[in-house]
């Protein structure tokens, strides 16, 4: 009771105010908005939520804004606590591996270890535990099996609705990499390869055939990608994000602004994000 009376003493003063806000957003919580519309339809351009910064562990004290550290990384790996580590299947928040001033939101589709091949439509895990996990855990409709081994097509989509592809017609992201490779685009992390048992174009590569992309995610590394699958600048353009870069979860959407009508999405405020992503979408 004592206790309890001396911190409402303390936090009524503006120098213990000031002090619990900058706690807050150090260690538990702090607001972010929702830029793009790479995480349409499961997070909307203008919704405006909290995330939880101690999801995987407590993150290295940076000033708002500017993303200087306050307190020297001990550990080498952004966290001043170490904790938990990105699951697949979890949308998380991180700093851009290409500028950590920058973070974004993606779903974690593989972790270390985990293969995947992308072809249009279709994005392929061969989960690092092995084909007998698979078989355990996923329908024989979503297997496919070649290079030797199988493979989950789309393991997610079922599970969370608002994961979509864009009909044929669209300027599809996957044709945007492989033509890359044609003319020597850089800014590319998948490889492109061959896989006999996948239908699709065949292109010339280094005078090689490819008709779809590769990547191994490596150790530590957890590949990151948008739910709006074929309008995103994700893990398929800059690469695999190491958990040093690694902030929190999104946690409760507080406000949601449709800016093209300047119109407040009342269905959307007061929503946690956990929540929402197993529901239709909210449009």
């Amino acid at each position: 009771m004592r206790f309890l009376k001396a911190f409402h003493r303390f936090s009524s003063t503006w120098t213990g105010t000031i002090i619990i806000v900058l706690f807050l957003i150090f260690f538990v919580i702090q607001s972010f908005v929702i830029p793009s519309g790479s995480m349409k339809r499961t997070m909307h351009i203008g919704d405006f939520l909290f995330a939880k910064k101690f999801s995987y562990g407590i993150t290295i004290p940076t000033l708002p804004w500017l993303q200087i550290p306050i307190v020297p990384d001990f550990n080498d790996n952004g966290h001043l606590i170490e904790g938990d580590k990105p699951q697949r299947e979890d949308i998380v928040i991180f700093l851009f591996p290409d500028d950590n001033k920058i973070h974004y939101v993606k779903r974690c589709i593989a972790t270390g270890g985990d293969e995947i091949v992308y072809q249009d439509k279709h994005l392929y895990i061969h989960f690092s535990e092995g084909d007998e996990y698979i078989t355990k855990n996923y329908p024989a409709n979503k297997i496919k099996k070649f290079n030797g081994k199988l493979w989950v097509d789309n393991p997610y989509m079922d599970k969370f609705p608002g994961i979509q592809y864009e009909p044929d017609n669209h300027e599809r992201i996957f044709r945007l990499l492989m033509r890359g490779y044609v003319y020597g685009t850089d800014g590319i992390d998948m490889s492109p390869i061959y896989v006999k048992e996948l239908d699709g174009e065949v292109l010339r590569v280094n005078e090689k055939p490819a008709n779809a992309l590769y990547k191994k995610v490596e150790k530590g590394n957890y590949y990151m990608v948008g739910d709006n699958r074929d309008n995103s600048n994700d893990s398929r353009f800059w690469g695999s994000v190491p958990y040093k870069l690694i902030i929190g979860k999104p946690w409760f959407i507080y406000m949601s602004i449709d800016w093209d009508s300047y119109k407040i999405r009342w269905d959307r405020v007061g929503t946690f994000v956990e929540d929402l992503q197993h529901e239709e979408p909210r449009y």
